[in-house]
C-alpha cells in the first residue's frame, strides 16, 4: 500500500508543479503579452465547436484510464497501484473496460484530429506567441504519432515498446489538460 500511495502522490505533485508553473507563466503572458482580441466569425464558430468535441473525446479516452485504476487492470495499475485488490469486481464494468480497449484507437484518432482542426480553425498564428499553445500542439502532435505506432503491424518491437512508454503516460495527459486551461483562460474573455 505504501507503493500505491508513493506513486499516486507523485502523479499528483507532478500536477501541482505544472500547475504553479502555468500558473506563474499565466501571470507573466497576461501582463508582457498583447492579447488578441478574439474575432467571431464562422470558422471560430466551427472551431469552438470542434474544441468542445475534443474535450469531450479526451475525457472518455482518459475515463478509460481511471476505469482500469478502478478495476486494478493494466500495466498502468500494476505500476501505480501494484498492491492494489479491487473492492467491487464488476462484470458490467469489465465489458464496459473491454469495449473501451477496442474502441480507444479510434476516439484517439478522433480526438487527434478534431483537436487539430480546433486549433487550425482558431487561427493558430493568432496565438502562438503564448507559449501553452505550441506545447498543447506539440504534446497533441506527440500522442497522435506515438499512438499511431502502437497500431502499425508492422513496425519495429523495439519502437512499439517506446511508443507504449511515451504515449500512455498520465504526464502526457495532466499537462494537455493544464495547459488547455490556462491558455483558454488566458485569451478567453
Amino acid at each position: 500500500m505504501q507503493q500505491s500511495l508513493k506513486n499516486i502522490r507523485n502523479i499528483l505533485i507532478y500536477a501541482f508543479v505544472i500547475t504553479l508553473i502555468s500558473l506563474a507563466y499565466f501571470v507573466y503572458a497576461y501582463i508582457a503579452h498583447p492579447i488578441p482580441e478574439e474575432r467571431e466569425t464562422f470558422l471560430t464558430e466551427i472551431g469552438e465547436g470542434f474544441g468542445k468535441t475534443g474535450l469531450a473525446l479526451l475525457a472518455f479516452i482518459y475515463f478509460r484510464t481511471f476505469l482500469k485504476l478502478l478495476l486494478g487492470q493494466g500495466k498502468l495499475a500494476q505500476r501505480l497501484l501494484p498492491d492494489y485488490v479491487p473492492p467491487l469486481q464488476s462484470t458490467a464494468l469489465s465489458r464496459l473496460l473491454a469495449w473501451l480497449n477496442r474502441t480507444h484507437i479510434y476516439f484517439g484518432i478522433a480526438a487527434v484530429a478534431v483537436i487539430l482542426l480546433h486549433i487550425s480553425m482558431m487561427g493558430f498564428s493568432r496565438y502562438s506567441h503564448i507559449l501553452f499553445f505550441p506545447a498543447l500542439l506539440a504534446l497533441v502532435v506527440w500522442q497522435g504519432i506515438f499512438g499511431m505506432f502502437l497500431t502499425l503491424r508492422f513496425s519495429p518491437v523495439e519502437l512499439k515498446k517506446f511508443s507504449y512508454l511515451v504515449h500512455a503516460q498520465f504526464v502526457t495527459g495532466i499537462a494537455i489538460g493544464v495547459f488547455a486551461l490556462f491558455g483558454h483562460w488566458l485569451i478567453d474573455d
